[in-house]
């Protein structure tokens, strides 16, 4: 074997030796203990990041060790291939988004060759790939039977100037990202999935401490955010009545104006009303006020998510209409508030400033009167402190539900929050105007996008019979890959091959293909489950999900904690219900890896912008406790002022999450390159446990290589020795020297803790447990006695094993050279030799009047009476009893002995 470690040579020869083996390839073995781990399949945007890399190692140090402890296990991979950045490309570079897409597929699938990870490609997928989202459509349509799918009108963000409808994230300060136009709120059809018909399950199965949860192997922090999302509130949905009129004479709404409150404890405090801008009574007002018409047109500007109605400014208008509370009779003003979603509820909200912070606001801005109702309990605050309370401390009383009592209601007064929120309920039941409801945050999934590159949604459009299903045997309906989006609206609209021949299923005549496709989610929400059978043309899943379902581990980052996770649950659940699989939650555990991070080095422009720094070309500056303070120039760097000369001061801000916009990233393969990919990987695994972030170090880096060219210093040395296979099984029947069960102790003590390691994934102290074992191997000072050697070669045999899984380059080449026997991947995984474990002799920390004075060493055996002749005998003892005698001995067996003169 090579006497230096090149790692080219060695990955290029490990891959060369996997493929001709074909030695990822997976199939269902019935009585195998089958086990499936899975990373969060990438978006193909051209290149992996060390996020990627540290997320697929994770995977895959889990795959190899179960797989050497007999599991059969499944590791596939595929491509989340549709999407808006292919889109966008496409309009920067003037190539159609299929072709970008597959260009960059084929990059990264060899970037990840490279890596050596365990992939099973014959199961790959994309997204983008008819013989993929074929079945997308085909659970639409079944969806759409069962009354899961369905069609309404949805509120939109559309620029005017492209025609096209943006994403959230595409309106910058109200406006277009590309245009700059403002942006306008339109209602238009799309399809919605049922999601809420499922939101008590959802929530059951991820709820801390419901006796229904079944994922309690998912981290408590995603679980508390799936629960925050559906957000399950019980409260009142009650009337207030009216008698505004339609121009033909009949009452709005049926004269009823719904609200829901969790707080109905709070109702004689209701001093206004607000309705969403889309709202019946807003528009009735708007009819004959133009002012308020205009109002309204202003909030269509604004956001359609809760999200982005939460942090923009308050802002409301009177419609000079009245409602009547329900209760006490009064008449109670309605304003428009650009806070309220018509989506969201009944598009009416009760405002109540005195107990509620948003309506506290939106009152102290025009004016509006603030009645407080709900009072500290008086055993805790007296009614003299009570009355001091400014507007703000009793604001302040909102959600304390527990301490307050109502006061200033009538038939509430002195009732606690139960006691008021029944008592109210059974008010307005008695008037017909009211009763306790149980809601959700949770609102159903909007799947719709006025977008090209997704998946088509089918359905034909017939002037006579309105929205018909695509026939099955029609099925998929194929995305023209041909497209290049110019910014002028969906291109499908003009693609003369995607409409041609189009006729109803139903009569026959022209008609007109769907041009929106489906929300990307829909292709992340099952691809899981087709990796099972990923080439069945006949069924969207079969026996390989019922085998492999449901995942053992899934891997990816927290920012797919809520969307992702809950789509992929309601999905599962659907296709439980129509009978496709068995099983209820699709992900057994879930591990969330920490970011990557990196120095963020910048600079400001003479004219204002910014510019960033590679670190490489960056030093930093250090105050006299070594402490960053700055950072300048070591390299000449190109800014917005030219190329920048070495010395010019650099603004640190810090470490922040790898970026290519802000030049902090790690390019995998420059990486690969220069070190390797076993040193990728160790390095990504060492320097921090999964969950936590990474912060980068490039001194780190070259320590994990220099490790690794230790290890393969240390199998020359072996070579010597030959055939260590049969060596190392020969430690049991050879006599050993002292040395050399020391050495097998330390080996064996090290081997159960990174077993135990490698079961609760803290692969950082896997690899320091490696580091450990080579350290021992290499102090090891033996006298070439066969039982010497035995010992080495087992010892080495159980680094490599332990390597493997994070650097299967270099440990599948030492163990075939070095003559272990069979193919390391399928290697048993080594087992703590119990015998190994027991000491012959142990060392005691030895006490004189309780101060410690050394240590002494006996037979791992030695009773009470041989350890104190052994700590009277001790050199210590004697220098410190200077021919005193002992009074008392005091052994602590395995710990310590105290001898009192």
């Amino acid at each position: 074997m090579q006497d230096k470690y090149a790692h080219k040579e060695v990955e290029r020869a490990a891959h060369a030796h996997w493929n001709a083996i074909d030695a990822y390839r997976v199939t269902e073995v019935e009585g195998k203990q089958k086990f499936y781990a899975c990373s969060m399949l990438p978006y193909p945007s051209g290149k992996l990041h060390m996020g990627h890399v540290r997320n697929y190692t994770i995977n895959d140090m889990l795959a190899r060790h179960l797989r050497m402890k007999g599991h059969n296990v499944l590791m596939p991979m595929g491509w989340d291939a549709f999407g808006l950045p292919a889109e966008n490309a496409a309009l920067k570079n003037g190539v159609p988004p299929a072709k970008w897409t597959y260009e960059n597929i084929a990059y990264m699938k060899q970037q990840m060759q490279a890596m050596g990870l365990a992939i099973d490609w014959s199961r790959e997928v994309a997204t983008c790939d008819p013989s993929y989202y074929k079945w997308n459509q085909w659970l639409f349509l079944r969806m759409l039977q069962k009354g899961i799918a369905y069609r309404k009108t949805q509120v939109v963000n559309w620029d005017p100037v492209d025609q096209t409808v943006l994403a959230n994230e595409q309106v910058i300060d109200g406006k277009g990202w590309r245009t700059g136009a403002v942006v306008e709120k339109r209602e238009i059809p799309g399809y919605y999935l049922n999601i809420t018909a499922y939101a008590d399950e959802l929530l059951d199965h991820v709820q801390i401490g419901n006796p229904r949860a079944t994922l309690n192997g998912w981290p408590d922090k995603v679980r508390l955010m799936q629960e925050n999302w559906i957000g399950k509130s019980e409260g009142v949905r009650f009337a207030f009545p009216h008698t505004i009129q339609d121009s033909a004479g009949e009452p709005i709404s049926g004269g009823r104006m719904y609200v829901f409150t969790t707080r109905a404890d709070t109702i004689m405090g209701v001093t206004f009303c607000a309705v969403a801008p889309e709202h019946p009574l807003a528009a009735h007002a708007a009819a004959t006020n133009k002012a308020l018409a205009a109002f309204i047109e202003e909030c269509k500007t604004g956001g359609t998510t809760e999200a982005e109605l939460a942090t923009q400014e308050k802002k409301g208008m009177a419609t000079g209409l009245t409602v009547t509370h329900p209760l006490t009779g009064m008449e109670v003003d309605v304003w428009v508030g650009n806070y309220v979603l018509m989506s969201y509820g009944d598009g009416a909200v009760m405002g109540v400033p005195a107990h509620d912070e948003r309506d506290f606001a939106f009152a102290k801005k025009y004016g509006l009167k603030i009645q407080p109702v709900i009072a500290p309990n008086p055993a805790l605050v007296s009614a003299e402190e009570a009355c001091q309370f400014s507007d703000e401390a009793w604001q302040d009383w909102y959600g304390d539900k527990q301490h307050g009592v109502c006061v200033n209601s009538g038939v509430l007064d002195g009732l606690t929050y139960k006691e008021a929120v029944d008592k109210v309920a059974t008010l307005l039941a008695g008037k017909g105007m009211g009763e306790k409801k149980t809601t959700f945050r949770l609102r159903d999934w909007g799947v719709s996008r006025q977008r090209y590159w997704g998946t088509p949604i089918p359905i034909i459009h017939c002037a006579e019979h309105g929205a018909v299903p695509v026939p099955e045997q029609d099925l998929p309906v194929v995305l023209p890959q041909d497209c290049i989006p110019d910014g002028s609206g969906n291109p499908l609209h003009k693609h003369e091959g995607f409409h041609a021949g189009v006729v109803c299923p139903v009569c026959g005549k022209p008609a007109r293909r769907e041009t929106d496709t489906m929300d990307t989610f829909v292709d992340s929400s099952w691809y899981f489950m087709r990796y099972c059978d990923p080439t069945n043309n006949e069924q969207m899943v079969a026996g390989g999900a019922d085998y492999w379902m449901p995942m053992d581990q899934y891997i990816g980052g927290i920012e797919h904690a809520i969307l992702h996770l809950l789509y992929a649950r309601f999905w599962t659940k659907v296709m439980r219900d129509l009978g496709l699989i068995k099983v209820d939650e699709p992900f057994t555990h879930l591990l969330t890896q920490g970011m990557v991070l990196n120095h963020i080095y910048s600079r400001r422009t003479a004219k204002g912008g910014k510019d960033y720094f590679w670190p490489h070309d960056v030093e930093h500056v250090l105050d006299d406790a070594g402490k960053i303070v700055g950072a300048k120039l070591k390299n000449p760097a190109p800014s917005g002022d030219g190329l920048l000369p070495v010395g010019t001061p650099i603004d640190y801000e810090g470490v922040g999450t790898m970026s290519k916009s802000k030049n902090n990233g790690v390019d995998p393969q420059d990486l690969i390159e220069k070190y390797g990919a076993d040193t990728a990987r160790l390095y990504t695994m060492f320097t921090a446990p999964p969950e936590a972030t990474l912060e980068w170090n490039d001194a780190a880096v070259e320590g994990s290589y220099r490790f690794l060219r230790r290890v393969w210093a240390f199998g020359v040395k072996l070579s010597a020795l030959g055939g260590l296979g049969a060596l190392s099984a020969s430690v049991s029947t050879q006599p050993l020297s002292k040395a050399a069960r020391a050495l097998r102790l330390e080996i064996h003590t090290v081997l159960k803790q990174v077993d135990y390691d490698y079961q609760r994934m803290q692969y950082n102290t896997v690899v320091s447990g490696a580091m450990k074992m080579l350290n021992a191997l290499e102090d090891f000072k033996g006298d070439g006695s066969a039982g010497d050697n035995a010992a080495l070669a087992e010892g080495f045999g159980i680094l490599l094993r332990g390597l493997y899984p994070a650097t299967p380059h270099i440990a599948h080449t030492l163990w075939s050279e070095l003559g272990y026997a069979g193919e390391l991947l399928d290697a048993a995984w080594p087992v703590a030799d119990e015998a190994a474990l027991q000491r012959d002799e142990i060392e005691l920390v030895l006490q004189i009047n309780g101060k410690l004075r050394g240590s002494v060493t006996v037979p791992a055996g030695a009773d009470k009476a041989a350890i104190e002749v052994a700590a009277l005998a001790s050199e210590a003892f004697v220098k410190q009893a200077a021919g005193a005698a002992p009074k008392k001995v005091v052994v602590v067996p395995g710990r310590l002995v105290n001898v009192v003169i």
